[in-house]
């Protein structure tokens, strides 16, 4: 498949700087199938469209206060974004200014935090060993803050806006974004008009954001995140007469659990063009960025199709990417694969 077969114009204008507030308000665009046009409600409209047999899966990871404000010994500024722990006591960090962040480069920041360059992994990646007076975690959870898309240039009053009203453990990089138009008030009605609930964890990483740059959508090296499916929600998942996952990221987490038979590990299962999906039935999820892998997932969920719907979109004004609206995609309606 050619990469800029997903490609289309997005205006500037169109990438939501803040979130909907009250969240549920966000619009939702329902997909009716190929040849009938789609729906315009509201995401608090959800319960209305489920019922008895249907199972919300959620992702409940919490973005972690990773971004952190580092002074180099030259008195210059730095900035590092811890992405993951190595287990050896260094982690893998997106750094700013990439250019003088060489390794052997030490970096001090409040609370006791040091860290130290020790390798160049490119791109703007390092691997640092980072410390802390006391506990690098205490640290974080203090002088840490939440990264925010690099899209996003208003700055984000209350930091809990970009977490989702069910995060449990703060281990990912971003958030599951279509998760953040969900109130409690909304999941209540949810299991007050029949349907069940459900919960899994995949660790988001920051190439979530990055667009496919190879000429063909086969030769992106997708990466790689850790998920964790407990027994009783697969088993769950298969009893469900649908199964309506909360954002692509449940959608790789269940799938990949489906496709291995193993419930807990990591994934790079790249969801594209004729998939045999196995487990999600419906998807709610957020429009996502031009050339990247999750709108590729869209296509194979539903078709060609995706580009009517994003076209509807981007002419009623919805609004795009993390903060933006949410539309409601059903694998089982009518298909256009052209």
């Amino acid at each position: 498949m050619r990469t800029d077969a997903f490609d289309y114009e997005l205006p500037e204008e169109r990438i939501a700087q803040v979130p909907a507030e009250p969240r549920d308000s966000a619009r939702m665009l329902v997909d009716r199938g190929a040849g009938a046009p789609p729906e315009h409600l509201r995401v608090r409209d959800l319960p209305r469209l489920l019922g008895p047999g249907d199972l919300v899966v959620l992702n409940d990871t919490r973005v972690a206060p990773a971004r952190l404000e580092m002074t180099r010994a030259t008195g210059g500024r730095a900035e590092l974004l811890l992405l993951e722990d190595r287990g050896d006591g260094s982690w893998e960090a997106l750094v700013r200014p990439g250019r003088r962040l060489r390794p052997g480069t030490e970096l001090c920041g409040p609370l006791g935090l040091r860290a130290v360059v020790t390798k160049d992994l490119g791109h703007g990646r390092r691997v640092v060993k980072a410390t802390a007076g006391a506990s690098l975690q205490v640290a974080l959870r203090r002088a840490g803050k939440v990264p925010l898309p690099p899209y996003i240039a208003e700055p984000l009053g209350d930091p809990e806006r970009y977490q989702t009203v069910y995060s449990r453990r703060a281990a990912s990089t971003a958030a599951p974004t279509a998760g953040l138009h969900l109130t409690s008030d909304l999941l209540e009605r949810t299991e007050a008009a029949g349907a069940e609930l459900a919960r899994i964890e995949l660790v988001i990483g920051i190439d979530t954001f990055r667009p496919i740059s190879a000429e063909r959508v086969e030769d992106h090296p997708i990466h790689s995140e850790c998920y964790c499916v407990a027994p009783e929600v697969m088993s769950r998942c298969c009893s469900a007469s649908r199964v309506i996952a909360v954002g692509t990221t449940t959608v790789r987490a269940l799938e990949a659990a489906a496709a291995t038979g193993r419930l807990a590990g990591r994934t790079d299962l790249f969801i594209r063009g004729e998939y045999d999906f196995r487990v999600v039935d419906v998807l709610l999820t957020n429009f996502h960025f031009p050339r990247s892998s999750l709108l590729v997932m869209i296509e194979a969920f539903v078709g060609p199709r995706w580009r009517e719907l994003y076209a509807t979109a981007l002419a009623d004004d919805y609004r795009f990417l993390s903060f933006g609206d949410a539309m409601l995609l059903d694998r089982h309606a009518p298909q256009d694969r052209g």
